[in-house]
């Protein structure tokens, strides 16, 4: 039976069928990256992936001609040539630069704290006229906390007002941060912040990476250049779903994958995979509501902050922008937008970011302890190393592993 035939019919292959080199758990940058390196050094892999789509997270959806980001705005930046240059030999990227702006109370502020934002917070015109209106600033916080007989900031209101001022903290810091986290910056420790850059230029870009852009046709064309030659299918729980054992029986896949393959690469839940017999880690996630409107061009920017505490998403994603530029924005009648917002982790949500803190960390350390023991099984990414990456970091991961 042809290979694509059964794994229609069963969710996976069956032992007996053919053995792989790597059985890979999640198509997302990790997971896609190492298949490709492997797959490169002729070692057989097959990817699974539980969602009815490769990608993970980077996954884009086209929508009236729009490649939409639809788990939340991808940009690739890096000052790594080697990376930049992997990544554009599986797809030429574009010039995109990565320039957000705030909107506060209907004005706009140009991110990040550059001489364009402080010349419309202040009205200055120079470096030196910025510097001095963000020290005199300073200088009053500190001088606050003194007089409540405090000499370390006390919170996170403290500690950003301390690091660039009251104003900039009231209008671009306070109401985000506290749409982010879910509770008052005063409720909030002060290390979450622990520096702010400043820029005496004018310079919008966000980024201080040499590289940057997002790939020509959206991110789906770098997974599938990624996954070129490489087995794959959709749809598959490596947690639920079963596998046809050589003896006719069936299993449950997480319990018999080396039936399948030699090693395992495994990109998800690092507590799910070792049946949360520590506990469960807790994971930051976001929500998307997205619009598809009647007009070319919506705000002007593929990204504005909403800043103030009583506007209940956190930022207006406008997809075009990312890869359309000048009159091309036209050339489309119609624009798709996603606004964002911060929500409470709840099990069964997605998981977006770690939660780093001391109980958490705790916790991760005994499940570390436990791979570290593995022998055969590979374990990447942001889920499975309970850690924040950007896609650049990911990537510069697996290129190690194959050196």
């Amino acid at each position: 039976m042809p290979l694509r035939t059964h794994l229609e019919k069963y969710n996976l292959v069956s032992a007996s069928m053919k053995k792989y080199d790597y059985l890979i758990v999640g198509s997302g940058l990790f997971g896609a990256t190492f298949a490709h390196l492997a797959h490169k050094q002729r070692k057989t892999c097959l990817v699974i992936d539980k969602r009815p789509h490769l990608g993970g997270n980077i996954y884009c959806e086209n929508i009236e001609g729009i490649n939409v980001h639809k788990y939340g705005a991808h940009i690739f930046h890096t000052s790594n040539k080697e990376v930049w240059n992997f990544v554009n030999s599986i797809v030429e990227f574009n010039r995109y630069t990565n320039s957000p702006v705030a909107n506060y109370k209907g004005k706009l502020y140009n991110l990040p704290f550059n001489m364009n934002t402080f010349y419309q917070m202040w009205g200055v015109t120079t470096p030196a006229e910025a510097q001095a209106k963000i020290d005199e600033q300073k200088a009053e916080a500190v001088a606050k906390m003194k007089a409540d007989g405090v000499s370390e900031p006390r919170n996170l209101e403290e500690q950003a007002q301390v690091l660039i001022g009251k104003d900039i903290y009231e209008r671009l810091i306070k109401g985000y941060t506290e749409k982010q986290w879910g509770r008052k910056c005063t409720d909030l420790p002060a290390f979450i912040i622990k520096r702010l850059p400043v820029r005496l230029i004018f310079d919008n870009n966000y980024f201080n990476d040499k590289y940057q852009g997002i790939p020509i046709g959206g991110y789906n064309k770098l997974i599938d250049g990624l996954l070129e030659g490489v087995d794959t299918k959709v749809s598959v729980d490596f947690f639920k779903d079963e596998i046809e054992l050589p003896n006719g029986n069936k299993g449950l896949l997480k319990d018999h994958w080396k039936e399948l393959a030699s090693k395992l690469v495994f990109t998800g839940k690092i507590d799910e995979f070792y049946n949360y017999q520590f506990g469960k880690l807790n994971y930051r996630t976001v929500r998307f509501e997205q619009e598809t409107i009647d007009c070319p061009n919506y705000q002007g920017n593929a990204v504005v902050n909403y800043t103030e505490r009583e506007v209940p998403y956190t930022r207006v994603i406008e997809h075009k922008h990312f890869e359309m530029f000048g009159a091309e924005v036209y050339e489309t009648p119609k624009t798709v937008i996603s606004k964002e917002y911060s929500t409470e982790w709840k099990d069964g949500m997605e998981p977006y970011y770690p939660v780093n803190d001391k109980e958490n960390s705790e916790l991760y350390a005994q499940y570390k302890n436990l791979t570290d023991q593995e022998e055969d099984v590979i374990f990447g990414g942001r889920l499975a190393e309970y850690k924040y990456y950007d896609m650049a970091p990911i990537i510069e991961k697996a290129l190690a592993m194959f050196k």
